[in-house]
């Protein structure tokens, strides 16, 4: 039997959990065994804790209550997953190796959920609308037939959502169909799944009340991105312009989280950043020259504006510590940036702003 490792207490003995409930009513169970309820709690399984002989019936039963799948042939299966729950909704992040989802094999079910899919990296092949890849956002009605195939290494956000409330905000019966593109709100969801999915990986940045209070605040984006798409779905005057334009600002959303984030590192490049934003590179490419920008051009002007607040801070100048701090791997070579964007030296900056303070 498959068991959750909490993250959020030590647990000193392996829970015997009944695999006939759903999801949350394992978290409840869990919940109870330790004495403590929590308004949100995280959960961590893997596959490579378990015996391989198990590793199938334990993947089904935690990461795909909803649907049925078939490990890709020949491809030893391999799955990670990270999960945040609470009696309202269940966000989490997934990756494993290759495999077919089929949805509509479960007409109901105790824990009757829509699910919002955000693809990270890799890519998902549907029946229902064009390939999906890093930065699609869509919504799954697991009650509906189809087949998707998902790429080796493909890595997930998604958001649970109960039926009713994904009703009430559409104002119809959910159907499987394409979020980015189609609801101007979509960017802001992605950014802020996107950003959650960080921080479940990363669970010693957030406490648990913190952690409770985001998972509500996604919730609640994911309703109102919903309603508006349900709104524009009724009214073509309401729909983007531009189909790509809304998937263009959320990657470059989070791409600029990113680099505000990992500015100091000095090897950072279009790459790392496309990986940090969940997409490709040519997909991040096209993102900023949407809005007339280059990748690394923008990545430096916010280097040297982060570093121009730091000199202009500091009481006493070093222009190697700036620079290290900021993310230039050379003294000489930020020196001469610096010079070419603001027309003076970092010494001349720091010089000019004492003699305005005095």
């Amino acid at each position: 039997m498959a068991c959750f490792r909490a993250t959020h207490k030590v647990v000193s003995k392996r829970p015997e959990l009944d695999a006939s409930v759903p999801l949350r009513g394992i978290y409840l169970q869990f919940a109870a065994m330790n004495d403590s309820f929590l308004p949100a709690a995280r959960f961590h399984f893997c596959t490579s804790e378990m015996n391989p002989a198990e590793r199938r019936d334990a993947w089904k039963e935690i990461a795909h209550r909803w649907v049925d799948f078939e490990p890709a042939p020949d491809v030893p299966l391999q799955g990670e997953m990270t999960i945040l729950t609470s009696q309202a909704c269940t966000m989490g992040t997934t990756c494993s190796s290759a495999y077919e989802m089929r949805t509509g094999a479960r007409c109901a079910h105790p824990d009757d959920m829509v699910v919002l899919t955000l693809i990270q990296s890799g890519q998902l092949v549907p029946q229902v609308f064009r390939r999906k890849g890093a930065g699609d956002l869509s919504l799954c009605a697991p009650r509906e037939e189809g087949r998707f195939r998902w790429a080796q290494g493909t890595r997930q956000a998604f958001l649970a959502l109960p039926r009713q409330e994904v009703y009430a905000a559409l104002g119809h019966d959910p159907a499987t169909l394409l979020v980015t593109g189609n609801s101007t709100l979509a960017p802001a969801l992605i950014g802020q799944m996107n950003h959650m999915a960080l921080l479940l990986r990363q669970p010693h940045l957030v406490d648990e009340v913190e952690f409770a209070g985001l998972l509500d605040a996604t919730r609640a984006l994911a309703l109102l991105t919903l309603r508006n798409l349900g709104r524009q779905g009724s009214s073509k005057a309401g729909a983007p312009r531009d189909a790509h334009e809304g998937l263009h600002a959320g990657r470059r959303a989070a791409a600029l989280r990113f680099m505000e984030l990992h500015a100091h590192r000095a090897d950072l490049d279009a790459t790392a950043i496309a990986q940090g934003a969940g997409c490709s590179r040519t997909r991040l490419y096209e993102a900023f020259a949407a809005q007339g920008m280059a990748v690394m051009d923008t990545l430096r002007e916010l280097r040297l504006q982060r570093a121009r607040v730091l000199i202009e801070q500091s009481a006493r100048l070093h222009v190697g510590t700036v620079s290290w701090r900021c993310g230039f791997a050379s003294q000489s070579g930020f020196s001469k940036l610096f010079r070419a964007r603001f027309g003076m030296s970092p010494s001349e900056c720091h010089q000019q702003r004492a003699a305005q303070a005095a």
